[in-house]
């Protein structure tokens, strides 16, 4: 008889853990698609944070030989930080 409980308790503690297998092995997948899908979003901002600082520079380098643009170039340009 305790063969049997034992045998019952065995199966049970086997199929929990097939079952949290499988729970976890969808949650990687999940996960992983989630991570991709983030990774190409961030490399599209990073790529428009180029394009936007490059013309930033050439702006700058604009509003040396045309200074009525300064005014407008003012509020982006990077300001040095205080310690």
């Amino acid at each position: 008889m305790k063969s049997g409980t034992t045998n019952t308790v065995l199966t049970v503690v086997l199929a929990t853990l097939l079952v949290c297998d499988v729970w976890f092995a969808l949650r990687a997948i999940i996960v992983t698609r989630e991570f991709r899908s983030m990774q190409n979003q961030v490399i599209s901002c990073r790529t428009r944070m180029t394009e936007v600082n490059l013309l930033l520079q050439e702006a700058v380098i604009y509003g040396k030989t045309h200074p009525d643009i300064n005014h407008v170039i003012q509020p982006f340009e990077g300001k040095p930080v205080a310690h």
